[in-house]
Order: C-alpha cells, then sequence, then structure tokens
C-alpha cells in the first residue's frame, strides 16, 4: 500500500526514466510534487525503497532504479485531500470508538488499518474493523490495534503483518514504543527517543536509519502493550 504522494513520485520517477532514462533531480521531485523541502523527497523515496518499489544504484548520482508498480493503477483507501487536520487525528486514534467486549476473556478492539513499521505512511481507518485480543493483554486504559506493514522494527520482534495493541496516550518515556504523528498527516511505529531539543523515531532494524524531527513535527498517539500474531 502506498500513500498518495509515495504513488505519484514512483509514477514520476517511472515516466521521466520512460522518457529520458535518466531519473530526476530531487529539485524536480519537489517541484513535481508540490513539496516545500527536499526532505520530504528523501523520506518518500526511503518509503518507496523500504517497500521494494525503487533501488539506489551505488556509486551513481541521482541513479534511481523502479524495480516494481503497483499491481494496482491507483493507490487505495487514501485519505481525502484537504480533509480538515483534527478529523485526521480523531481518526487516526479512534477518539470516538469504544472497546468492545467480547468473551469473559477476550475483548474486541477496533481495528483500524496498517500502520508502517518503516517509514512513516497514512494508517488506514476502517471504523467498522475490530479484532479480538486477550482481555490480559489490556490495562485500564483504552485501547486499539493496528497491523504492521514493514520490517523496521523486526528486532524489537514486531513482523510485518503482526497485529500490534495500543494503549492510547500522548506522552512517551524514553525508549518505550509508540504510535507516533508525523507532521499532522503520517503515522509509524517507532522506539521513541529524546534528542537533545530534538525528538527521535528509532527502528529496530540495522537496515533503516533513525528519522529526527523538531518536537512540534511529533505527537505521540499512544504505546505498545500487546502483539498478535497468525501462523
Amino acid at each position: 500500500m502506498l500513500t498518495r504522494k509515495q504513488y505519484d513520485l514512483l509514477t514520476f520517477i517511472h515516466d521521466r526514466l520512460q522518457e529520458t532514462g535518466v531519473s530526476p533531480s530531487f529539485d524536480e521531485m519537489k517541484s513535481a510534487l508540490d513539496l516545500k523541502s527536499k526532505s520530504g523527497i528523501h523520506r518518500l523515496i526511503t518509503g518507496l525503497e523500504e517497500r521494494g518499489y525503487i533501488r539506489r544504484l551505488p556509486h551513481r548520482a541521482r541513479a534511481l532504479e523502479v524495480v516494481r508498480l503497483p499491481e494496482n493503477t491507483e493507490p487505495e483507501n487514501l485519505p481525502i485531500r484537504n480533509r480538515r487536520v483534527e478529523d485526521i487525528r480523531q481518526r487516526e486514534i479512534g477518539t470516538h470508538a469504544s472497546t468492545v467486549r467480547g468473551s469473559a476473556d477476550s475483548v474486541q478492539l477496533p481495528l483500524y488499518g496498517r500502520i508502517a513499521a518503516g517509514t512513516p505512511i497514512e494508517a488506514l481507518r476502517d471504523d467498522a474493523a475490530h479484532v479480538e485480543v486477550p482481555a490480559a493483554l489490556l490495562g485500564r486504559g483504552d485501547h486499539y490495534a493496528l497491523e504492521v506493514d514493514g520490517e523496521s522494527m523486526i528486532d524489537a520482534g514486531i513482523l510485518d503483518g503482526d497485529t500490534v495493541i495500543i494503549e492510547r496516550g500522548e506522552k512517551a518515556d524514553e525508549g518505550q514504543i509508540v504510535v507516533a504523528l508525523v507532521d499532522r498527516e503520517e503515522v509509524t511505529l517507532k522506539r521513541f527517543r529524546h534528542l537533545g531539543g530534538q525528538v527521535g523515531l528509532e527502528p529496530a532494524n540495522k537496515s533503516f536509519q533513525m528519522q529526527i524531527y523538531r518536537p512540534e513535527q511529533v505527537n505521540v498517539q499512544g504505546r505498545l502493550v500487546g502483539l498478535l500474531r497468525r501462523y
């Protein structure tokens, strides 16, 4: 699953390679996607690379190769453009949803879709979906579930396709694995780090780099309290 901007960037790179045989520059990508900085392009490229859509060719400047294109011609389930930020936030953390009780030993939690254990992506939302989890995994707080997309947390035992149980909250201690809302539009699962006057979102995979942001760019949405896996 690609975000709208990831899909647009992949299409732009592919079309340029088909036309000229040379990948576009960061400035050209920034202009094509109407972004304000090259850091946003770097983040999108990293996301595409982590998901196996593009590959950076070593020892060559501006060398990108499109490995594959999405199976669908359009990205699926993307959020509506120009939606109010507060509406996005509410949908991300389920502020309007309540926990549904299952059997005596289980609880049905709202399942809000897939969250990146890689570069931040826009999480899918489906208010009708639920997942049944053991009641013993839950504390006294409010909880919701997300499916993991990506492999950047594998060294923490969190694999692609796992379901993580999140306790809602806006604060995190050093080193806790959290759901973080980045730039008020993208959601990711990472280990939270305080870096002086900045915030680090650290992967648990040596292949991926820590992403560093200004504090105002990151809003903690909850912390990891449990994990479910199907075999």
